[in-house]
């Protein structure tokens, strides 16, 4: 990890051109990997959500939890995983892209961050549903279907609170994107694909609020944004950087 702390100085060197595209493939690859670890904890944290969470129906989603508590309590740590590396991929991004414009480099980690930290808070909306159907003793006096109704209501409140993310989540994508068109060293299309993902993502949020009955116009959306931060995972992870001078200072 004291490795990866020096990437930085070194991109901000004036050390020779090998060494410093050297320690940028390091950067970049790295940034790949904690991405690719974000996407498939993410999606498992999902499949697990979907399995057992039946919106709508709270007695098939109180009696899914309770036949299924570990493998609820295994979702939920694996979500706490990929909102770490999330982070993690965040970061990695800010020093790659750091020489660039460091001033947008950390606009797009700060509002990452935005958004895991009201992720994180959010899923105690989820993890709430546990203890409101463990049978506790103090919890006898409570109807159960009236338990089962408030578990759903969290679960629910939960759902919401990933939409309120994606206010940060979305926006996080373009300065991203903005630096990855202009860093010289990084496909421009893939900085075009990620500033697309951003309009997605706004259009989703919006919808989801102002038009909660029409999802459909969020679904095109939804693919692009797969695509977008797929291709940025497997670039990095595969390719890595070019040989290219950014065409923007304003790292200092």
């Amino acid at each position: 990890m004291n490795a990866f702390l020096n990437f930085g100085r070194e991109l901000g060197s004036t050390k020779g051109g090998d060494a410093r595209l050297n320690s940028m493939q390091k950067v970049a690859r790295l940034a790949g990997l904690f991405y690719l670890v974000f996407i498939l904890t993410f999606v498992l944290a999902a499949y697990i959500r979907s399995r057992i969470i039946v919106f709508g129906d709270a007695t098939a989603t109180a009696q899914n939890i309770t036949a299924n508590e570990l493998l609820f309590r295994v979702g939920f740590v694996t979500e706490l995983v990929s909102a770490l590396f999330f982070v993690l991929a965040a970061w990695a991004l800010y020093v790659l892209l750091k020489p660039v414009n460091k001033d947008l480099a950390l606009l797009f980690l700060l509002l990452n961050l935005s958004g895991v930290v009201i992720e994180c808070i959010n899923m105690l909306n989820l993890f709430a549903a546990l203890p409101l159907l463990s049978g506790a003793d103090y919890l006898t006096v409570i109807p159960a279907d009236q338990l089962q109704a408030q578990a759903l209501f969290y679960l629910g409140l939960y759902s919401n609170g990933i939409i309120i993310a994606q206010l940060f989540f979305g926006t996080w994508l373009l300065p991203l994107g903005y630096l990855v068109y202009r860093s010289g060293f990084l496909p421009r299309p893939l900085g075009i694909l990620l500033i697309v993902d951003f309009i997605s993502v706004m259009i989703w949020f919006l919808q989801f609020f102002l038009l909660p009955g029409a999802d459909v116009i969020s679904y095109p959306g939804l693919a692009v944004s797969f695509i977008a931060e797929v291709s940025l995972t497997l670039w990095l992870l595969i390719k890595g950087v070019e040989e290219r001078k950014p065409t923007m200072a304003g790292a200092s």
